[in-house]
This record gives structure tokens, C-alpha cells and sequence, in this order.
């Protein structure tokens, strides 16, 4: 059984979807102007990890998972307009560069990745909607909801009227009707970005742009939305008025999903307008595997605050040594779908996604699978199940040479080759030299009856 923390109900609920044959799932995706930061990474890597148990109980082909791009906005126009190009240039060159970050991580594309460009035409008919039961009105060439004729309105994020006019993101605007209204759709002057619409040229603003893909590609009601905390409002309390407002009252989601947030140590959250962040591609280049990323991000409950340091990367990093090095000691002849992943896993991630519980039992589990079995053993149908969950929550994805090896180095099996013929030689002078002018590269060796190997430090 899966237990969700709904942010709606504010508890814990066991998660039953509406059609177990067609689970469906959407989170809030990238901005496509400029390169994701590990913030931006939690949602994506805590997200994966839900769709990959949600495959394993109602089975893979069950799940649909939709992941939004918004590729119209004011960052991306003003992005194309500092270096002369189309709008699309900007947002095909980072969305490439989203999903090749993010591929690092070991997350799986989305089934559906809906482009706001692509679903304006939805857009403006959910608009018109809108403005037909008299829940949106055109003012000064934008069309705005207007909040105070939806009685639900703040329910999601349990603000009052007050904390919701002060709150962040809240445009305060003469054509208003209610200061609490926001744009379905605002003007685009000559030369930017736009289309045609009812309500004169334009585009749409931030909200509709996710209950549209919605009701296009998942339906009226979908089983979870998720998204990061600092979407609650008023992105995630916007769509969820306009979409009930739009459909007769019915509820947008029946679960919703938030991440906590992800600051810099000894500061405040992580974003791009404090200017306190830390590009994926960054770590990345500074040699960091991504698995080891997506392990650190893991390190935390989704819901609570994680501190991304350099101590939690190399935590983290000690932590996967010790498991490939568990690892590499069995004989690598089995398929993970031949097993199911353990229990004792399987419940800590039922239990509203317990990362660091289902994270420590596989610590516990391949410790002990690894220890007084020998030199090199063959899996068993205990030790295939510990294996199978560190592959269900995305773990041990590499192979035990790859990941201390990369993709291998001759200069450096020569070296090895040679200290192996001077301890034959019985030259030890020789052999220690060779270890140390390795381990003076960082490289660690490590001498078993069966031979020499070498890894990485």
C-alpha cells in the first residue's frame, strides 16, 4: 500500500487512483531561459522516484506521467531579445540541456511533455470558459479570473485574503476588478511573441498554461499533481481554482504532492534570483557522477528541507563506494526484473516516500548480503531483491567497474600490469613505487588472490 501526505487534506492518505488501469500523474516542469540547478533537480529526482514505485504496484504501461515545458515567458523573451534570436532558439537550447542534466541524475523522461506553445489553442478555449460563468473578465486588453467568484479559492494553500494579496508573485494592477485577480491572458506588443485570440493579439499567462495540458492530455481530474513547495501558491492554488471554476466544480487533483526546499549550507532556499545557486552542469563538470547527486537529493524526506553542501556530496559519495564495492564481489549474471525489489524497501517507499528509511535498509541489506560468503558468489533470491530496490529507486544503475573506472584507462592497467610483474620479481621497491605514483593520481589499489583491481578515489 502507498501513503501520500496530501497537501489538500494536510495528512497522510492512502493513495487509490481513480483508475488503477490509468494512474495519472503531473508535475510543474522547467522554465526553459537558463541551465536547472540542483533545486530545480529535487522535484524532477523525487518525482521519478514516485513514478518508478507507482510502475512497480499498478505496473509500468498503468502510469502516466506528465512533465509541463513552459516555453513562452518574460525571462525566454527577454533571453532572445539580449542575443537576437527567436524565442524558440532559447527555449530548444535549454530544454535540450534540462533533459540531458537531468538524464545525469538517472531521471526518466516524462510519457507526455507538454510545450505551453503547443497548447494555446486549449488555452484560449478554457478562457472563454471561463469568461462564460462569469469567473474571468477582460480588462484593458488582458483577461483576468476573478477570485472572488470562486468561494474555494485558498483552500490549497489555507491563506487568508490578506497573506494572499501580500504574497509573493501577486501583480497588483489598476484594471483589476480584486487585487487578488490574476491573468489568463495579457497583450503581446508588435515584435513579441504572440497570438491571435477573442481578446486581440497576446499570450497566455503563467497559470492556464498547466490546467489546459492538463484537461488535454491526462483529463478532467487527475490522480496527483506534485510540484515544489514554493508552488502552493499562487501557481498551484491558481490552477486549481481556474480548472474547478472550468469544470463544473470538479476537483484538479485528487492528491497533491509538494517537495520541500533546497538551500545552500548556512543560507536561505536556493533560486536563481537570490543568486545562491549551484548548476547541475557544474557539478557535473567538477566530476561529481550524477548518481551520486541523486543520492544526496534522496538523503532527505521529500517533504523537509535538504542543505546541499560538499560534505553531503562526499557522504554520499563514501556511501556508493561501499555499496559497489559490496557490489563487485558477485558474479554479474542476472537480470534485476528476474526479482522483486525487498520488502522492507518496497514499505519504507510506500510509507509517503520514505527515501532515507528505504535508503538505510538497503545499506543494512547489502552489507549483509557481501560479508562471510566468500571471495565472488553468485546472486540469491534475497540478495536480487536488495539489488532490484536500489535499481527501483534509481541506485547502483552503473556497473561496479564503470563506476570506479569510468570508461577505463590503459596508461593506468599498464601500470598495474607492470607492479604485478615486479611483485613477481619480487622487486617490492618497485612495486610500492608504482602504488604510490597511482595513489598520487588519486587512484587506489587493491590486491586479492584473484588479481589487482583499481578504482578512482
Amino acid at each position: 500500500m502507498i501513503r501520500l501526505h496530501d497537501t489538500y487534506a494536510r495528512e497522510k492518505r492512502p493513495f487509490t487512483p481513480a483508475d488503477p488501469e490509468r494512474v495519472t500523474v503531473y508535475v510543474c516542469g522547467p522554465t526553459v531561459y537558463n541551465r536547472a540547478h540542483i533545486g530545480n533537480a529535487r522535484p524532477a529526482v523525487v518525482f521519478d522516484v514516485l513514478t518508478r514505485l507507482l510502475g512497480h504496484v499498478y505496473g509500468a504501461d498503468k502510469v502516466v506521467y506528465a512533465r509541463n515545458v513552459t516555453d513562452v515567458d518574460d525571462k525566454i523573451i527577454e533571453a532572445a531579445r539580449s542575443e537576437g534570436v527567436d524565442p524558440s532558439v532559447i527555449t530548444r537550447r535549454y530544454e535540450d540541456f534540462y533533459l540531458a542534466d537531468m538524464g545525469a541524475l538517472g531521471v526518466r523522461p516524462p510519457d507526455i511533455a507538454p510545450k505551453a506553445t503547443e497548447t494555446v489553442a486549449e488555452m484560449v478555449d478554457m478562457i472563454a470558459r471561463l469568461i462564460g460563468s462569469g469567473n474571468a473578465y477582460e480588462a484593458d486588453g488582458h483577461v483576468l479570473f476573478n477570485v472572488p467568484s470562486d468561494p474555494g479559492y485558498g483552500a490549497l494553500g489555507r491563506r487568508d485574503r490578506e497573506a494572499m494579496i501580500a504574497g509573493a508573485r501577486v501583480e497588483v494592477a489598476s484594471y483589476k476588478k480584486d487585487p487578488a485577480d490574476f491573468v489568463l491572458w495579457k497583450p503581446s506588443p508588435e515584435g513579441t511573441i504572440g497570438w491571435d485570440s477573442p481578446w486581440g493579439r497576446g499570450r497566455p499567462g503563467w497559470h492556464i498554461e498547466c490546467s489546459a495540458m492538463i484537461e488535454r492530455h491526462l483529463g478532467t481530474t487527475i490522480d496527483i499533481h506534485g510540484g515544489g513547495l514554493d508552488l502552493i501558491f499562487p501557481h498551484h492554488e491558481n490552477e486549481l481554482a481556474q480548472s474547478r471554476c472550468a469544470h463544473d466544480g470538479a476537483p484538479l487533483a485528487r492528491y497533491w504532492v509538494h517537495n520541500g526546499f533546497l538551500s545552500m549550507a548556512g543560507s536561505e532556499k536556493m533560486s536563481k534570483s537570490l543568486g545562491n545557486v549551484v548548476r547541475v552542469d557544474e557539478l557535473l563538470d567538477q566530476g561529481h557522477k550524477g548518481e551520486t547527486l541523486r543520492f544526496a537529493l534522496l538523503s532527505a524526506h521529500y517533504r523537509q528541507p535538504l542543505e546541499w553542501s560538499d560534505a553531503l556530496i562526499a557522504q554520499s559519495k563514501a556511501t556508493l563506494d561501499r555499496w559497489y564495492r559490496g557490489y563487485e564481489r558477485f558474479v554479474l549474471d542476472y537480470d534485476a526484473h528476474d526479482y522483486a525489489p525487498h520488502p522492507s524497501v518496497l514499505e519504507a517507499l510506500g510509507d509517503d516516500l520514505n527515501t532515507p528509511a528505504a535508503m538505510s535498509a538497503l545499506g543494512v541489506g547489502l552489507r549483509a548480503a557481501s560479508v562471510d560468503r566468500g571471495e565472488v558468489f553468485k546472486i540469491d533470491q534475497e540478495t536480487g531483491q536488495w539489488f532490484a530496490a536500489a535499481h527501483l529507486v534509481g541506485l547502483l544503475s552503473s556497473s561496479p567497474q564503470a563506476w570506479f573506472q569510468g570508461e577505463g584507462d590503459s596508461r593506468i592497467d599498464g601500470l598495474v600490469a607492470a607492479r604485478t610483474e615486479a611483485k613477481k620479481r619480487r622487486d617490492f621497491a618497485e612495486a610500492d613505487r608504482i602504488r604510490a605514483e597511482l595513489a598520487g593520481e588519486g587512484i587506489l589499489l587493491e590486491d586479492s588472490p584473484t588479481g589487482t583491481t583499481w578504482r578512482r578515489a
